[in-house]
């Protein structure tokens, strides 16, 4: 209890039992024999003991309403802002871990244990040599090498390969196949690395959530630093098809971009997001400015860019840009709950009409630039003199320098019936990073959030494409181990195939 309420009781007369009592109503912690015993006072006493409760009752209102207040205006530092409205930038960095992980130098590797059973054998022998073709002189060298797997029924599965290795009289050297099922020196299966691996970056899954899945229902016990190694071998191997995806992002006719806040070892780093119909391209960066946008634009972008109105995206050269409009909206009901004046409500309800009367024109069945082209000018026209006019209010000055800065970019959508007016794509693409980044707290490390972006796309970009990745990925391991190069990027399933 605050220490003013303490002195009014302290400064009563009477007895420490009546103290006891004032002190007992001021706290909220009165019983009902104390609160019979006060009625057994005099009116004098009565009185005293209403006028302290009423004041605290009405001090905490007033601090409550305030805190409130606070919170609706967007300040998130005040102490009792939950954590989840926080914005990233705002918090203080995460204490960095001490060393490296793992045993000491010197240590024994800690491996893992075999399968206490094998399910079923393969032998693998090769005909001729892989490096010259040349005949080979058959040898009784073998080895056998055991490999855990999940099959398509959800069931393990664990297969005892037998490898043969034979000599090779043109290259005076012992030559062995390639075991295709597994990463070289894996003894987990390539569907339990690509299923491990979709549920932490393509579903938010945490690590040790999955461990869990596959101990108590999968049967499979993997340690969390046992499935982290495999998701960066696997981050290697699919480097390529995150090149790709980069590339025809670059080609799309229409991109949508965003980005949000990310922690990389408990700094602040931000995770840009830049999607279409069929990729979607995710890249972790430390910076949030032009810089980033230089690295992923390595060239003039032919397309229409579609994001909200971060100047950052001012430096692409684009062949046009679409400012979202439901970002331009939802800040007008934003200054509208502190913003009551004449001008305001004025130059609101005219930015409202006409952003709703060119969205209304786009829903048109029969719409077409070449049909509409006097309407359309028409809005560009009231758009001008929007942009143009003087205002004396704050808020109307500020969104009246906006209308102009972006006056090309705010109603692309009617000269490009393929442009969209708002960046819900990239909102939605990003969604699912946010709740990864709630559950795992991001990465611990450069290399960890190199593997989130390579991964995230890849399986996003599948999902979009309509294909299954616990059938693409293995499929795209056992090629590139059988033949040494990662097929392409499989292309997007057409409706009706």
């Amino acid at each position: 209890m605050d220490g003013r309420f303490s002195k009014c009781a302290a400064s009563l007369p009477g007895d420490t039992r009546l103290k006891t009592l004032l002190l007992a109503a001021l706290e909220g912690r009165l019983t009902d024999e104390q609160a019979e015993e006060l009625t057994g006072l005099d009116a004098e006493m009565i009185k005293l003991v209403l006028l302290a409760t009423a004041r605290r009752i009405a001090e905490q209102d007033a601090r409550i309403t305030e805190l409130q207040g606070k919170l609706g205006q967007g300040q998130a530092d005040h102490p009792a802002t939950p954590s989840g409205q926080r914005p990233v930038y705002t918090k203080p960095p995460a204490p960095k871990r001490k060393g490296k992980p793992g045993a000491r130098k010197g240590h024994r590797p800690a491996r893992r244990p075999a399968p206490p059973q094998v399910d079923q054998h393969e032998e693998h022998r090769l005909e001729v040599c892989p490096d010259c073709g040349g005949a080979l002189q058959r040898c009784q060298r073998t080895r056998t090498r055991t490999i855990e797997d999940i099959l398509e029924d959800l069931r393990t599965v664990v297969t005892e390969h037998t490898v043969h290795r034979d000599y090779c009289l043109g290259c005076k050297k012992h030559v062995e196949p390639t075991v295709p099922d597994a990463l070289p020196k894996a003894t987990l299966g390539h569907r339990v690395l690509a299923l491990s691996s979709w549920m932490h970056y393509g579903l938010g899954v945490t690590i040790e959530q999955v461990r869990q899945i596959f101990a108590y229902h999968l049967h499979t016990r993997i340690s969390a630093g046992g499935l982290v190694a495999m998701w960066q071998r696997q981050a290697e191997l699919l480097q390529a098809w995150y090149e790709q995806i980069a590339r025809q992002a670059l080609l799309a006719a229409v991109l949508h971009a965003d980005e949000t806040g990310w922690r990389v070892n408990g700094a602040t780093w931000w995770l840009w997001c830049f999607a279409n119909g069929q990729t979607c391209y995710y890249m972790i960066d430390r910076c949030r400015g032009s810089p980033a946008l230089e690295r992923f634009f390595i060239e003039a972008f032919d397309g229409v860019l579609v994001s909200d109105f971060w100047a950052a995206y001012n430096a692409v050269w684009a062949g046009d840009r679409e400012c979202c409009l439901v970002h331009l909206l939802r800040e007008l009901e934003t200054v509208d709950q502190r913003n009551d004046s004449a001008e305001w409500k004025e130059f609101a309800k005219k930015l409202r009409r006409l952003i709703r009367d060119g969205i209304r024109l786009r829903k048109r069945a029969d719409f077409e630039p070449e049909r509409y082209a006097s309407r359309i000018r028409l809005i560009d026209q009231r758009l001008m003199a929007m942009a143009g006019g003087a205002y004396a209010d704050s808020d109307a000055a500020r969104l009246g320098k906006r209308l102009r800065k972006y006056c090309d970019s705010l109603f692309t959508f009617l000269d490009r019936p393929e442009v969209p007016f708002e960046n819900n794509l990239a909102e939605r693409m990003i969604r699912p990073a946010v709740v990864l980044r709630k559950n795992s707290q991001s990465n611990r490390s450069e290399k960890g959030a190199a593997v989130q972006a390579v991964l995230m796309s890849v399986y996003r970009t599948l999902q979009l494409r309509g294909h299954d990745p616990l059938k693409v990925i293995p499929d795209a391991l056992r090629t590139y181990l059988s033949s040494g190069t990662l097929p392409p990027l499989p292309e997007p399933i057409v409706a009706g195939q």
